[in-house]
């Protein structure tokens, strides 16, 4: 009864407001919205793009100039603070016309893999398939033939682990040996007599040695790590329509998924003279998810080596010595959730005696600079409530680090809050003193520097904000001068609309969460709009954009049809502390939807026109993951799902990736966020749509969730898309997508897809 009566008042809401509604989801909403893609075009934005490209060694760069009346090539002198064209365009324009025989236009040159010599007075370039010189100065263009595009092998697939098995003998750095892998055991070559001797002798087919062989820096000792593999786990795939054929294809890949077992290493060191073997305790890496990144220390002493724990709660960098076969740590990181083992940084300075590491151990992402020897802090060299993006530049002889960082600027004191996320550019000592913002405007930055890190190019931007880009001097960031400001005139004529930035409060009343509203462009504040959230709360970052662009490829097309479209990043995600973003461990299902909602009830008190009782969800990935969830748990809020290739059950999915947020070993929290355990407690409108050959998502996943909802008697819609992989649904799976929010949010059918396009 209760649920008729949900039903029967849906339906009147849909008569009373008629009037409203019948407006939304026509014939002309869906044509207008497919319009939109070909409308909202980045050519319609003059003065954008600028991609600057240092020359040599120079102060000079060039970039292009998208004008009104066409794109011109120009240079940029930092030191004369002016701007010229690169080349006349006209007579290079007139050149390759007579060379390819094919009419040029100089305002629309295309010349592709450009570079400038360091005299800046030739150009190289690639132009209608072929290789071309140009002397600016004596007008001589010159023929070098055609582009010849590198074959390439056989690519291994980003699942597939490499065995080690495929490398080349490696010459000592004196010149007089080498080492390779024979029977699965290391042997050394005299290169002057040929004379061959085995190192190692207890390599086997199940406990080989590695042919990625590093010799010391004095030739003294080989290195490589002793391999003992497992059986590995692939995934089939039926390809059902190939196109070479009539009869389906089956493919499989190499695909670990969580709790599998997992090779392991042992690092081992042999005296070349002797052959004496050094074979350490594996006391302090014998749970190992990885072990990786060997290398020798600049001494030749001992071999560093990272060390991984299963369920990335432990990470060392540790040092085997060459002399007492001993391991010690030298740096070590721990946390009761999880190391994000992803994000690490290390660079072993000049000397061999210091070390530059990144850490969260503080509940922020800063830099430390530790003494080698002792594997002692130094100083903590970057501190406060902030996060370090990239460490882009070590300059040992200055002592100083340049890095990227988001949350810096933030005054939350203030009423006009600027972004958390938007990044900026740094530089700081190594002892924690002059710290020095770059690029200090309001904006989403990307620089690039001048050799000599003089200068830099700052182009900057926001979702509501067109690009600037300036040059600025990189000793303070003060300006040198201005470059571009985008003019987006043009683009505003074909009616399109900035998303909002739009700010409120989390789950616990006090954290901002931050997110964007897209409205249609025919929007009116006098009707009601059903609200649809794109959602992908990964985790592993964070994933509203931050950077103007003219089209949003999820949101803006599906806005047009009368919908209000939004997204956010809530609390599980990445960038703004450690705390925030570990409320995801060991709890996906989570997946910030208490923030979410707080958020999205935020805007629907502040925007009446926002319907609050009509919210649908869709996403892809861990998105379908997630909208899938939401319709499950979340009934009461979220009204209809479309989910595509949901890693539904994430002891269905990779190993990676769902290790690292839920731990190891394997326990309740994985059965509690699967869609296949929930699947009875669906009570909204569904749409499942997968790839028969996704290769990233494992499609068993989302055939699973259908499984269960089949023996649950439950009513929803599936697509499977033939020969496709990881996707939202191609173009077939966009129109689905449109239809089915129009019928279940609308009330309305939809109109026949031969009226649309």
């Amino acid at each position: 009864m209760k649920n008729f009566m949900k039903g029967f008042a849906l339906a009147a809401l849909l008569l009373v407001g008629a009037g409203t509604l019948v407006a939304q989801g026509t014939v002309e909403d869906y044509k207008r919205a497919y319009s939109l893609r070909g409308k909202f075009t980045s050519d319609k934005v003059y003065y954008s793009g600028v991609s600057p490209r240092w020359i040599g060694d120079t102060h000079t760069f060039w970039y292009v100039r998208h004008t009104p009346e066409g794109d011109r090539y120009v240079k940029v002198d930092a030191d004369k603070q002016t701007r010229t064209d690169l080349f006349n365009h006209d007579k290079l324009a007139t050149a390759l016309a007579k060379s390819t025989g094919r009419k040029v236009d100089g305002k629309r040159l295309n010349l592709q893999s450009l570079s400038v010599n360091e005299r800046q007075d030739t150009l190289r370039f690639q132009y209608d398939g072929k290789n071309f010189t140009y002397a600016i100065k004596k007008n001589r263009l010159e023929d070098k033939g055609r582009i010849h595009y590198p074959q390439r092998g056989q690519q291994r697939h980003w699942m597939e682990v490499d065995d080690e098995k495929g490398g080349r003998p490696v010459t000592s750095p004196d010149g007089k040996h080498e080492a390779f892998i024979k029977n699965d055991n290391i042997y050394i070559r005299n290169r002057a007599t040929g004379r061959e001797r085995a190192l190692s002798i207890d390599g086997t087919l199940g406990n080989y040695y590695s042919s990625y062989i590093q010799w010391s820096p004095d030739s003294r000792y080989v290195f490589s790590a002793r391999i003992r593999p497992v059986e590995k786990r692939y995934v089939y795939y039926v390809e059902s329509s190939p196109k070479d054929q009539l009869q389906p294809k089956l493919h499989k890949q190499e695909y670990a998924k969580p709790g599998d077992e997992l090779r392991s290493k042992v690092p081992c060191i042999y005296e070349v003279e002797t052959g004496r073997a050094i074979i350490p305790s594996t006391e302090l890496f014998d749970k190992q998810y990885e072990l990786f990144w060997f290398r020798w220390n600049e001494q030749g002493t001992g071999v560093t080596f990272e060390y991984n724990e299963r369920g990335h709660q432990v990470y060392r960098l540790l040092e085997l010595s060459a002399e007492t076969g001993k391991v010690r740590t030298v740096v070590e990181e721990k946390s009761n959730t999880f190391v994000n083992h992803q994000r690490m940084y290390r660079r072993f300075l000049r000397g061999g005696n210091e070390l530059i590491w990144m850490s969260e151990r503080d509940n922020w992402k800063n830099i430390y600079l530790y003494d080698y020897a002792t594997g002692k802090v130094k100083n903590q060299i970057t501190k406060g409530p902030w996060y370090v993006r990239e460490v882009l530049h070590v300059d040992e002889e200055a002592r100083q680090i340049y890095f990227t960082a988001n949350g810096m600027e933030v005054d939350n004191s203030s009423t006009a809050k600027e972004d958390p996320y938007l990044i900026r550019y740094y530089r700081i000592n190594f002892d924690g003193t002059g710290l020095t913002c770059l690029t200090p405007d309001e904006g989403n930055h990307t620089a690039t520097f001048s050799r000599d890190r003089k200068y830099l190019v700052d182009v900057h931007s926001l979702v509501d904000r067109a690009p600037e880009a300036s040059v600025r001097r990189v000793s303070d960031g003060s300006l040198v001068m201005p470059l571009e400001k985008a003019d987006i005139t043009k683009l505003l004529e074909t009616g399109w609309r900035a998303p909002e930035v739009f700010v409120a409060k989390g789950r616990d009343g006090k954290t901002d969460m931050w997110g964007i509203i897209v409205r249609p462009t025919n929007f009116d504040p006098n009707k009601k709009y059903p609200i649809i959230e794109y959602i992908y709360a990964g985790p592993g970052s964070h994933y509203v954009p931050k950077s103007f662009s003219t089209y949003n490829y999820n949101m803006t097309a599906l806005a047009e049809l009368g919908f209000i479209v939004v997204q956010l990043d809530g609390m599980g995600t990445s960038f703004r502390s450690k705390e925030f973003e570990d409320v995801c461990y060991k709890n996906l299902k989570d997946a910030g939807f208490p923030d979410r909602k707080a958020w999205i009830r935020a805007a629907a008190e502040k925007y009446p026109y926002m319907d609050i009782d009509r919210v649908g969800i869709f996403g892809a990935s861990a998105g379908g993951q997630e909208s899938t969830t939401a319709v499950l748990l979340h009934p009461e809020f979220y009204k209809a799902a479309y989910s595509a290739c949901g890693c539904h059950d994430n002891r269905m999915d990779k190993i990676w990736w769902n290790e690292q947020w839920l731990g190891y070993p394997l326990g309740d929290q994985y059965k509690e966020g699967s869609n296949v355990e929930n699947a009875h407690l669906l009570s909204r409108p569904l749409m499942l749509v997968v790839g028969e050959l996704d290769d990233n998502v494992d499609p068993a996943s989302t055939m699973q969730v259908v499984d269960a909802l089949i023996r649950a008697n439950k009513d929803f819609e599936l697509v499977v898309l033939p020969g496709v992989g990881h996707t939202m649904g191609e173009s077939y799976g966009e129109h689905k997508r449109y239809d089915f929010f129009v019928r279940h949010l609308m009330g309305v059918n939809p109109p026949k897809w031969d009226e649309v396009k």
